[in-house]
């Protein structure tokens, strides 16, 4: 679940965009400069990236966080995953937002093969 205050940021931030994209349409019905619809498409261009970046690194990057810490923790060190699980520890602060799906998906597959193996381990 999204946390109240970060859906009320990104739906300002999407009111905001609309209201860009309006003028958009109406600098192009009125025939405005190309340089200033240019620049406005960028302006509403940079306001959903920074929408779309918040969304992600709520979602994504505390989650990662979460199942990193969660999967070093069921690692007893000799889990056969220790210098995957190490490598993600220290590629986190770095990994851009393009990637975070990627490493959740990764991350998941290797806490999969954890619990395999401590089930396993515990029989």
């Amino acid at each position: 679940m999204i946390p109240k205050d970060l859906t009320k940021d990104i739906k300002t931030r999407l009111q905001s965009i609309k209201g860009q994209m309006d003028g958009l349409i109406k600098m192009l019905d009125e025939g405005k400069d190309p340089e200033k619809i240019l620049i406005q498409f960028k302006a509403a261009k940079s306001g959903l990236d920074k929408a779309h970046y918040l969304l992600l690194d709520e979602t994504f990057r505390k989650s990662l966080a979460i199942k990193i810490s969660e999967t070093s923790s069921a690692c007893p060190g000799n889990c056969g995953n220790e210098v995957q699980i190490e490598m993600l520890r220290q590629q986190f602060p770095a990994i851009e937002s393009d990637d975070l799906t990627e490493k959740m998906k990764e991350i998941s597959r290797l806490k999969k093969n954890l619990d395999r193996f401590n089930e396993v381990d515990k029989k």
